[in-house]
C-alpha cells in the first residue's frame, strides 16, 4: 500500500488533463477508513469529468470515479472493520473528495455501506450509483403511494444504466413498464429486462397543450427538458414523476396544471447527498425486494483498470447500453 495507481484529473490552463499516476495514501482526501478497490463503475457524470464535457469537479486534481466497491484494510470506525466488503457511492466522491479510480480510497465512514448480504463486490458495481438511483427513485415513488395496481410507469433513457436498472426493479415489484429509448435497435434488450412496451423518442408527440391525454400512473425520467415536460402533461391523477437526470436539457417548460389539477408529484432524486439512515435503508432493498433479476444482462460488459481512459467517449457519444464495471484489482 506504500504505492498505487490512480486516475486522476486534473485542470491546467483552463484544460481537463486526466491520466494515470502513482500516489500514496497520504495523497488523498481525508477519511478514517481505508479501502482496498476491486471495482468501480462508469458513469455519464464520470465521462463528462474525465473528457472535460462538463465541469463535475469542485477541486483540482482529484481522483475521478463517482463509487467503487472493495475490502476495508485499515479503519478507525467501529462500525467497519478489516476484511469488510463494503461499497459506496455519491458522498462527493469524484466530485469534492477522491472517488473510486484507485487501487486504494480513503473515505469517511459515515457514506459507506456494508455490502449486502449475498452480493458480491463486482454484483454491487453492476448496481452501482446508476442502480442505487433507480432504486433511490422507487423508494421515494412508494412513498408517495405508488403502486402496480394504478397503471403503466414509463421510464426514459431506458437503455442507460439508471433506466436499465429501473425498468428491471420495477417490473420485478409487478409494474407494467413502458421504455422510452432512441435506439430501436435495443427493443429485445429492454423488453428481456422488464419491458412491457417500447416507445422510440422520435415518434413522440410532446403536445402542446399544458394537460395532454393522462397515459402514465408514474415515470422516471433521466433526460428532463421537453421529456420532462411532456411527462408532466401526459401523467394522470396522484402520480409520481421522478426526476433523476438532465441528459437532453436542465429547462422545465411547464404550468402548475398538472399539479393542481391532477395533483401530480414531482420528485426530486439526489443520490449524491441522500441522508445515511435513507441510503442505507435503499441498499437494503436493492439487497431483498428491489434486487434487479436481470443484473448479467445489464451488467455484461466488465472492463480493465487499463481500459478505463479509452472508455469515456462512448458514454458523451450516447453509444452504450446498460452498465460497465471497471475491475480496478481482482
Amino acid at each position: 500500500m506504500d504505492e498505487f495507481r490512480a486516475f486522476r484529473i486534473d485542470e491546467r490552463d483552463g484544460e481537463i488533463v486526466a491520466g494515470f499516476e502513482v500516489l500514496g495514501i497520504d495523497d488523498l482526501t481525508d477519511g478514517n477508513v481505508v479501502v482496498r478497490v476491486t471495482h468501480s463503475t462508469i458513469n455519464y457524470k464520470d465521462a463528462l469529468a474525465a473528457t472535460g464535457a462538463g465541469r463535475i469537479l469542485r477541486r483540482y486534481p482529484l481522483t475521478g470515479g463517482i463509487d467503487f466497491a472493495g475490502v476495508v484494510v485499515s479503519s478507525e470506525d467501529a462500525e467497519f472493520g478489516p476484511g469488510t466488503d463494503v461499497l459506496m457511492n455519491g458522498c462527493g466522491l469524484g466530485e469534492t473528495v477522491d472517488g473510486g479510480y484507485s487501487e486504494y480510497a480513503r473515505v469517511d465512514g459515515r457514506g459507506l455501506v456494508a455490502v449486502p448480504e449475498g452480493m458480491s463486490c463486482l454484483d454491487a458495481m453492476k448496481i452501482g450509483t446508476a442502480g442505487y438511483t433507480a432504486a433511490l427513485a422507487i423508494h421515494r415513488m412508494e412513498q408517495n403511494g405508488q403502486a402496480p395496481d394504478f397503471g403503466p410507469v414509463v421510464v426514459t433513457g431506458a437503455t442507460g444504466g439508471v433506466g436499465s436498472v429501473a425498468v428491471d426493479m420495477l417490473a420485478g415489484r409487478g409494474y407494467e413498464v413502458v421504455a422510452v429509448t432512441g435506439k430501436a435497435a435495443e427493443e429485445d434488450y429492454l423488453k428481456a429486462i422488464g419491458a412491457s412496451r417500447v416507445l422510440l423518442r422520435d415518434t413522440i408527440d410532446f403536445g402542446r397543450r399544458p394537460l395532454e391525454k393522462a397515459e402514465w400512473a408514474g415515470a422516471i425520467d433521466s433526460l428532463g427538458g421537453d421529456y420532462l415536460t411532456w411527462l408532466t402533461r401526459t401523467t394522470a391523477y396522484g402520480g409520481n414523476i421522478a426526476s433523476v437526470g438532465l441528459a437532453a436539457g436542465h429547462a422545465l417548460d411547464t404550468t402548475v396544471m398538472p399539479f393542481i389539477l391532477r395533483a401530480v408529484c414531482l420528485l426530486g432524486i439526489n443520490s449524491v447527498d441522500t441522508p445515511r439512515d435513507l441510503r442505507r435503508a435503499v441498499w437494503r432493498r436493492i439487497g431483498s425486494d428491489l434486487g434487479p433479476r436481470h443484473l448479467d444482462t445489464i451488467g455484461r460488459r466488465t472492463i480493465g483498470f487499463d481500459e478505463l481512459p479509452e472508455a469515456f467517449q462512448a458514454y458523451i457519444d450516447g453509444a452504450v447500453t446498460g452498465r460497465t464495471v471497471v475491475e480496478i484489482a481482482g
